[in-house]
């Protein structure tokens, strides 16, 4: 069992509707020894591809986003989840499903922070059906950027996400790979 899957083990609760909640360390309250060690896990399965920037959604990616991009030494940028007015000039925008909030939105990226120079590591602290991360991957299609990598804290395998993703050719690095939940809190993970 690697460091992230003890932590859930040890602080993550499983809730009804597949829902598994690790906001005591991960995505509410941060522990942030978890997210550098996370971050450098990250680097060293990535650092001969070139990564030019660092790509998530906003809220919960953004702490794993920043200790990569610490490691890289390159910039961290998110894709906003509302247009705010103070988003200026031109902007790449995609549809996104959130499977936690039950409802679609549009993300959005400032052309001036992303172009087709850029070869980007995404990353973010979940992968259930990969709705947010093709989100990511149309912005940085619309971008002409290359993507070096995908790098997930954790994956939800049993939702299949990560599995289409892998089958389109891209590197998928998943800290801890979910296979089951159970009615009683259990959780299974899979063999990496």
């Amino acid at each position: 069992m690697n460091f992230l899957e003890e932590r859930i083990v040890r602080d993550g609760q499983v809730r009804p509707g597949e829902i598994l909640k690790v906001d005591s360390f991960l995505n509410h309250q941060l522990d942030v020894a978890l997210l550098d060690e996370i971050g450098k896990t990250f680097y060293e399965k990535y650092k001969g591809r070139g990564i030019t920037r660092i790509l998530t959604i906003e809220a919960s990616g953004i702490a794993i986003a920043m200790m990569t991009g610490r490691y890289f030494q390159v910039p961290v940028v998110f894709a906003k989840k509302a247009k705010s007015k103070n988003l200026d000039g031109e902007l790449y925008t995609s549809k996104v499903h959130s499977y936690t909030y039950g409802k679609d939105y549009d993300i959005t990226l400032s052309k001036k922070f992303l172009t087709s120079e850029d070869t980007v590591l995404l990353v973010d602290d979940f992968l259930a059906v990969g709705k947010a991360m093709n989100g990511l991957l149309d912005i940085c299609r619309q971008a002409g950027a290359k993507v070096g990598g995908i790098g997930i804290a954790i994956e939800k395998g049993f939702q299949h996400g990560g599995e289409k993703l892998r089958g389109e050719g891209l590197d998928v690095t998943s800290i801890a790979i979910v296979d089951s939940m159970g009615d009683d809190g259990s959780i299974t993970f899979r063999e990496q």
